[in-house]
């Protein structure tokens, strides 16, 4: 969709691409944002758990709502940038948002008043927040979730659109962008993931907001600073308007019937400003091809496109329809794989909190929310190993450009995922176990008794989780971008937000339920997910997962098998012509 709309622009208006003259702003903007909000997110769990005084089935669900809200509303973000306000503007609102919402986060720990107080050493005195104090946390959140809406869908895009795509530089300029965005990603999780998270967890919680939020303000102040050196596109319309269209004017022709030979006679107009690659006629859902049937009541303009859009659409407007719906049973696949990467961002911090974290026998102990980096540097290791190594290997095999197809790169990934989680399982026995049997001498957490066993033991599932998500999200990211039409490109980067956002409430929902059938369940070893690990038994939790995993691996398999990718070389009309003639006999 970039491309077009920068096309648009420059035909309008003539705008000068800074290129790499603007870098240094939306980098900046980019860098602090990051700095300032993972490290937060990352351990928001020990923050409702410690200071809110929060359960631990209360804390998780509220930061599963929190992240599946953040992730789901990038939907909405995607449509008003690109109906109405642009990019720029969304992205500068979304950045004061997230401002605030850092600022009254770091306001409810820095007054005492905003938060309840603390607990005794013994627990016999624990008082959770008042009504008062819920409100105003959540009004944080809130804005962190308007923040997170705008800035998601937008950034990569905004960054992107500062170069000019139709010469060789501009395109060298944008793949530069991207290598410096993930790199500066990849700095921003370290440093949040390690030193804000030890300030916020061992320091001072007033310490550890106040700073996020500041560098959130730095973000805004290199965004707008930057303001004279950027390529604004104007909103062009949202490509959700024409699926609309297809279903309306299928519907309002759903009685009539397709024609004998209709890649002949149904209406066919491309748009001469459309980037979209032409696609053939094809029998799968073949009632929205109703849509294109020209009856008396349609009109041509005598530019070729029709005069009522809401009535008759093109084939090519068709297909690309058909070309979301194919991608939809895939992304539901997504959607319960994710849960995977939920529990390593939330139940392995209590395990870690519940573990001996002292790093040799000194008193320095590795917060447990810092136990993620161990993802996120499997990631990036594993990603060069796998580009310059073992593609070049799976080429001599394949044959194939790309070493394996986007969908065998996903499977892979969901395969090593369950494996994740029965590793997780095995290691969560042998910490409770250890807990129960040999605990740490002098040492309790308010929940709990501390396990001798190192939580360096943690470390194995958190780099399967990471090389797991390297093959499968960035395995979806490259299908959606790829298979979608290439004017919905950005709608491509809300639809997999949209599915961390669902699997974010299915693990809330998961978690709600197994807590609640389990908690009077003496016979099953009790409550699975108690508030004390070694009373709980998450192991059989994981192993849950795991069992859910493997049904929806087998799922996945009969989706990739009925899956055609877009471009493909597809029937030709004798073929397609054979199935309509069957279909007409109730032979298939």
């Amino acid at each position: 969709m970039e491309k077009k709309n920068v096309t648009v622009v420059a035909k309008t208006d003539g705008p000068e691409y800074k290129g790499v003259k603007a870098l240094p702003f939306i980098i900046g903007n980019e860098t602090f944002e990051k700095l300032g909000t993972i490290g937060t997110i990352s351990n928001l769990l020990v923050y409702l758990t410690s200071v809110f005084n929060m359960s631990s089935i209360s804390a998780t669900n509220l930061v599963n709502i929190f992240n599946g809200t953040c992730n789901f509303g990038t939907l909405v973000g995607a449509f008003l940038s690109d109906t109405y306000f642009g990019r720029y503007k969304m992205l500068g609102f979304a950045s004061v948002s997230s401002v605030l919402g850092m600022a009254m986060l770091t306001l409810t720990a820095a007054i005492p008043a905003l938060h309840p107080p603390s607990c005794e050493a013994d627990n016999s005195k624990c008082v959770g927040p008042t009504t008062e104090q819920i409100i105003i946390l959540l009004a944080g959140f809130g804005l962190l979730v308007v923040g997170a809406s705008g800035i998601r869908p937008c950034n990569l895009a905004f960054g992107a659109d500062q170069f000019d795509p139709n010469t060789e530089s501009g395109k060298r300029g944008i793949d530069g962008f991207f290598n410096w965005y993930y790199f500066t990603f990849t700095f921003a999780v370290m440093v949040s993931l390690t030193i804000i998270v030890y300030i916020q967890s061992n320091i001072n919680w007033a310490l550890g907001l106040g700073i996020p939020a500041f560098l959130m303000f730095l973000s805004c102040a290199f965004f707008f600073v930057g303001k004279r050196m950027y390529v604004m596109i104007l909103p062009q319309g949202s490509p959700l308007t024409r699926i609309a269209q297809v279903l309306v004017a299928a519907n309002k022709k759903r009685q009539m019937d397709l024609p004998d030979e209709p890649w002949e006679s149904l209406f066919d107009y491309i748009s001469p400003s459309s980037i979209n690659l032409k696609l053939h006629y094809t029998q799968q859902f073949r009632f929205l091809n109703k849509a294109a049937i020209i009856t008396p009541e349609d009109h041509i303009k005598s530019d070729g496109s029709a005069s009522n859009p809401w009535r008759l659409c093109s084939i090519q407007q068709v297909e690309e329809m058909k070309c979301v719906i194919r991608v939809f049973p895939i992304w539901i696949s997504g959607v319960i794989y994710y849960t995977i990467l939920n529990q390593m961002l939330t139940y392995v911090v209590f395990q870690a909190t519940q573990a001996d974290r002292r790093v040799g026998n000194g008193s320095f102990k590795i917060p447990a929310a810092s136990y993620a980096v161990f993802q996120m540097l499997s990631i990036t290791i594993w990603i060069p190993i796998y580009d310059r190594i073992l593609i070049p290997s799976l080429r001599k095999i394949t044959k194939r450009q790309d070493g394996i197809t986007i969908l065998q790169k996903m499977g892979v990934g969901v395969v090593i995922g369950i494996a994740t989680m029965i590793i997780s399982g095995i290691v969560e026995n042998w910490r409770r176990k250890v807990a129960l049997t040999k605990p740490i001498a002098g040492v309790a957490a308010r929940k709990g008794n501390i396990s001798s066993l190192n939580a360096c033991w943690l470390i194995p599932q958190m780099v399967l989780s990471g090389v797991s998500e390297a093959f499968t999200v960035i395995a979806e990211v490259e299908f959606f971008y790829k298979q979608f039409p290439e004017d919905m490109r950005s709608f491509a980067g809300s639809v997999l937000f949209c599915g961390f956002a669902m699997s974010s409430y299915l693990s809330s929902f998961m978690i709600s339920i197994v807590h609640r059938v389990t908690r009077n369940n003496a016979s099953g070893g009790g409550n699975w997910l108690d508030q004390d690990l070694n009373k709980a038994r998450l192991d059989y939790f994981y192993y849950l997962i795991a069992a859910l995993e493997i049904i929806n691996f087998g799922y996945f398999l009969i989706c990739a098998k009925w899956y055609k990718y877009k471009g493909a070389q597809g029937e030709s009309n004798e073929d397609v012509a054979m199935e309509e003639i069957k279909s007409k006999t109730h032979l298939v």
